[in-house]
């Protein structure tokens, strides 16, 4: 049959477990009538009688005899992966969860977030990988299992999102710079040496903010990395412009400053494909991201 009634394994399983027809028709709430046409159905489709008579009852055929075992055991494991998924227990929870992050994240929430699972689910690892692209196939496909970075119009609209902090943009120079010194003005922001952070070709959103006042910085050199820009600034003279909350540890021992210019905030959300919505551990997860990230020290 190229499309079986799957339904008939269930009666079968009853036929096979009482021994009887009527015992059947009881055990799933049928009619004789309609257990007898069920019977019928089933050896048809088995092309054995199953169930033949014996004086004044029914004894099961070497068929049914084999068949009783791994077709009681289908019907087991079918109701089981109907059943509502069993509550989470995170004390036995055994897991490894992969998060895709830009630099900054693992830095200023990883070590909080990693007491956290080790304090509610000791079973759980987290495996950190580094975000270099938008690309939202590793979550379609599994192999990442949340993100966080900022949602965009070219951020795919199948996936889920959730804002984790809201960030600005801020000046750093290393400590001793003339610019860590008196009043920031944007002629002294505008005539130091600059190292640019973009993967766009539109430049970073401070310098969208600089041409919107027909103005613009002097980038000696540039860069894809937070990261990268800050290691560049701790060393030289040039200026990197980063978000503040989510460079915090990075930044440590430099020099912050607010931009003299108004630039765009941003919000930093976590983005997960919707496959993994009803999953209870990912739920957890979620929430913890969530709860960590909303410790982290508020942009002023």
């Amino acid at each position: 049959m190229d499309h079986p009634d799957f339904n008939l394994l269930i009666t079968l399983d009853a036929v096979l477990t009482e021994g009887s027809v009527a015992g059947a028709a009881r055990r799933l709430g049928l009619s004789a009538s309609a257990m007898s046409r069920a019977l019928a159905r089933l050896r048809e489709t088995t092309g054995d009688p199953l169930l033949v008579r014996a004086g004044r009852g029914l004894v099961p055929t070497p068929r049914a005899l084999e068949l009783r075992e791994p077709v009681h055991r289908l019907v087991e494991e079918a109701q089981a992966a109907l059943r509502p998924a069993d509550a989470l227990d995170l004390s036995k929870l055994v897991r490894t969860f992969t998060l895709r992050t830009r630099e900054g994240f693992v830095e200023n929430v990883g070590a909080a977030l990693l007491a956290r699972v080790a304090s509610e689910a000791p079973g759980v690892r987290l495996h950190f990988v580094q975000k270099t692209d938008r690309e939202g196939a590793l979550l379609r496909d599994g192999t990442v299992d949340l993100e966080t970075g900022v949602v965009t119009s070219t951020t795919s609209p199948e996936l889920r999102t959730r804002a984790l902090f809201p960030d600005r943009f801020v000046g750093v120079v290393r400590k001793g710079h003339p610019l860590a010194r008196g009043r920031m003005t944007l002629a002294r922001y505008l005539a130091a040496g600059h190292v640019n952070v973009s993967r766009r070709a539109a430049g970073a959103p401070v310098d969208e903010a600089l041409r919107a006042i027909g103005a613009e910085r002097r980038i000696v050199t540039a860069t894809g990395s937070f990261a990268a820009a800050l290691t560049l600034a701790r060393a030289t003279d040039l200026v990197a412009t980063v978000p503040e909350r989510q460079t915090g540890i990075l930044r440590d021992g430099m020099h912050s400053f607010a931009l003299p210019v108004e630039v765009a905030g941003i919000t930093v959300s976590m983005l997960w494909h919707p496959r993994m919505d009803g999953d209870a551990a990912h739920r957890w997860l979620r929430g913890l991201v969530l709860d960590t990230c909303a410790a982290l020290p508020v942009s002023h």
